[in-house]
C-alpha cells in the first residue's frame, strides 16, 4: 500500500494497531490506528509506538491461526519505527527480532541505531509480570524516561506455565482485555519515549520520493 508522507512533525506520535477502546485514544497528541483504521494507512511523518500484531511471532505461534498478511505486519512496524522513529512493543523472546536481525536486549545498537530493552507490565499496573520487549530507534539509551520501581508481586497471570512454580500455578488468569490492553502508566510512558525519537532523515526523504 502507498501512501505519501505527511510533513515532520516532533510534537505529534503515532500509535499503531491500538484496540478501539484503547487508552491511547485518550491522550492528547497522538494520533491512533485500531483495526477500523488499519495502520498501513499511516502516511508516517512522526514518530510511533508500533503494538504489531503478535500471535504469529510468539512462543505459539505454531498453533496460532494468524495468516501471512497479519504476520507481515511485525516486519512493516519495524520499518516504521527505523526510518520515523519511536518504540515497536512485543512479548519477550519474540521471533520478530531474530526474523527482522534486531538486537536482543543487553546487545549494542543495530545498523539503524536502534536498540532493545526488556521490561515488565507489572512495572506499570499490569496485574501479571507480562514480560515484554521493546524496539527504540531514533534515540540514544540514556534519554529513556525513568523507568517505575516496584517491591509487589503480579497477583495474576497473563497464562498459566505449568512448568513455573506453584505459586504461578495458583495465581488466576487476567481477563482476554487485560492481556491484549497497554497499562494506562505504560501507554504514556512509551509514548514519552517517541516523542524523545527523531526520524531517520535519509530514509524519510527517500519515502517523499516515492510518494
Amino acid at each position: 500500500m502507498t501512501t505519501t508522507a505527511i510533513e515532520t512533525d516532533a510534537r505529534a506520535v503515532a500509535v499503531l494497531f491500538v484496540r478501539s477502546d484503547s487508552i491511547y485514544k485518550t491522550l492528547p497528541g497522538v494520533e491512533c490506528y485500531d483495526e477500523a483504521r488499519d495502520a498501513r494507512t499511516w502516511p508516517g511523518g512522526c514518530p510511533a509506538v508500533c503494538h504489531p500484531p503478535c500471535r504469529a511471532w510468539g512462543r505459539f505461534a505454531a498453533w496460532s491461526h494468524a495468516d501471512e498478511a497479519e504476520k507481515a505486519l511485525g516486519p512493516w512496524a519495524v520499518e516504521q519505527v527505523r526510518r520515523w522513529g519511536g518504540v515497536l512493543e512485543h512479548p519477550s523472546a519474540s521471533r520478530l527480532w531474530a526474523a527482522c536481525g534486531l538486537p536482543r536486549p543487553g546487545a549494542g545498537a543495530d545498523s539503524a541505531g536502534g536498540f532493545s530493552r526488556a521490561v515488565e507490565q507489572h512495572w506499570w499496573g499490569h496485574r501479571a509480570t507480562k514480560p515484554t520487549w521493546l524496539y527504540v530507534c531514533g534515540c540514544a539509551p540514556a534519554d529513556l524516561p525513568a523507568m517505575p520501581l516496584t517491591l509487589t508481586e503480579a497477583t495474576h497471570v497473563v497464562a498459566r506455565d505449568r512448568r513455573g512454580n506453584g505459586r504461578n500455578r495458583t495465581k488466576p488468569h487476567c481477563t482476554h482485555r487485560e492481556r491484549e490492553a497497554t497499562p494506562p502508566a505504560f501507554a504514556r510512558w512509551l509514548v514519552d519515549v517517541a516523542r524523545l525519537c527523531k526520524h531517520n532523515a535519509l530514509s524519510a526523504q527517500k519515502e517523499v520520493g516515492r510518494g
